[in-house]
């Protein structure tokens, strides 16, 4: 009788356990859906083939709709790098100025270039208005495009 009933608590916790695991899953997958957009780029057997910018240009010109977009994404990322250069080298620099330590400097310019990047990218949103433009959805077309191209 006792070999019953511990059997059945060990399945009662086992169900407690693998059903809150399942509601954990299912939580985040609703929060990061939109990666559903990018599985079948990334999931895949064969990578899709690399592209230059040759590429990129022709995808902007044959697509009015999200070529545009795809076009004011890539200008979004120079303020990105400007931030992220200003940010290392700024942070890093007063590190190693009142500081001299090494290791400080280092971990302090990776973390500018991190938050440089961040900032950068936030004045590229507001200066190119990009909440207004729905660029994962130009990414994918260029994907969909670049695929289509290839084969």
């Amino acid at each position: 009788m006792s070999e019953s009933s511990s059997e059945s608590q060990s399945l009662l916790s086992q169900s407690f356990f693998r059903n809150h695991l399942d509601g954990f899953k299912e939580f985040w997958s609703e929060r990061f859906s939109f990666l559903d957009n990018y599985t079948r780029f990334v999931s895949r057997e064969k990578p899709l083939p690399g592209w230059s910018s040759s590429d990129v240009e022709e995808f902007i010109a044959s697509d009015p709709v999200h070529g545009s977009t795809l076009k004011t994404a890539r200008e979004a990322v120079k303020f990105g790098i400007t931030g992220s250069a200003i940010g290392a080298i700024s942070t890093a620099g007063v590190t190693w100025k009142y500081s001299r330590s090494l290791h400080g400097a280092g971990l302090s310019f990776v973390a500018g270039a991190v938050f440089g990047w961040t900032f950068g990218q936030e004045i590229a949103s507001h200066y190119y208005q990009l909440y207004r433009l729905d660029t994962a959805a130009a990414q994918v077309k260029f994907m969909e495009w670049l695929e289509n191209k290839r084969h």
